[in-house]
């Protein structure tokens, strides 16, 4: 049984899995307090089962709703004494995506676009993330299909697609590939600190 923890955008969400099956899932639409809201969610679908390995969204999306899931990752695989891996928010959406071609697109902050364009069968990324203007996203993904909270950005910059609101989901981790569920649990931010050292 595996405990997946996602918080890494507006959405908050936990899952148990058992290979591609999702045994129980709590969602949530929550935008702030993921500090607030994600503990006691995971330990409510819990209800004193102990899972035997932790998946974790390592991002890219919300600073703090990153950091509050990773947190209570690691803290959860340190005390249980379990196996802690992460994945991307983008892939887990891509996962759960329909068409042989998909972009996916989240709102970055600073009116930027998160981008990765993925196949789907089997799934695979075709190019690296990106943190770009919609206008310089819009040229850098084809596919029609573009999902995620920036993929109706992506498509009226482009002026072509078809447009799908997406947040990851904690359940949706079961669709991924080994080799997309088992990144290094540390946060993937999308692009380089806003914060500048001093001179």
């Amino acid at each position: 049984m595996l405990l997946v923890i996602d918080s890494a955008t507006a959405a908050c969400s936990a899952a148990l899995i058992d290979g591609e099956e999702t045994l129980e899932e709590r969602y949530e639409l929550v935008g702030r307090g993921h500090a607030e809201r994600l503990v006691p969610m995971i330990e409510e679908l819990l209800r004193g089962r102990r899972p035997r390995a932790i998946l974790v969204d390592c991002g890219p999306g919300s600073f703090t709703g990153v950091r509050v899931g990773l947190a209570a990752a690691h803290g959860l695989a340190i005390g249980w004494r379990v196996q802690l891996s992460g994945y991307s928010s983008l892939a887990v959406i891509a996962a759960a995506a329909e068409g042989d071609e998909i972009a996916v697109a989240l709102h970055g902050g600073h009116g930027q676009l998160f981008v990765q364009s993925y196949a789907r069968e089997p799934l695979l990324p075709l190019d690296e993330l990106r943190s770009l203007p919609p206008e310089e996203a819009a040229a850098s993904a084809s596919a029609a299909r573009v999902y995620g909270s920036g993929a109706e950005a992506l498509v009226s910059a482009r002026g072509f697609g078809q447009a799908f609101d997406a947040l990851p989901r904690a359940a949706d981790a079961a669709l991924l590939p080994p080799l997309l569920r088992s990144l290094p649990a540390r946060p993937i931010y999308g692009r380089a600190p806003d914060a500048k050292p001093m001179q």
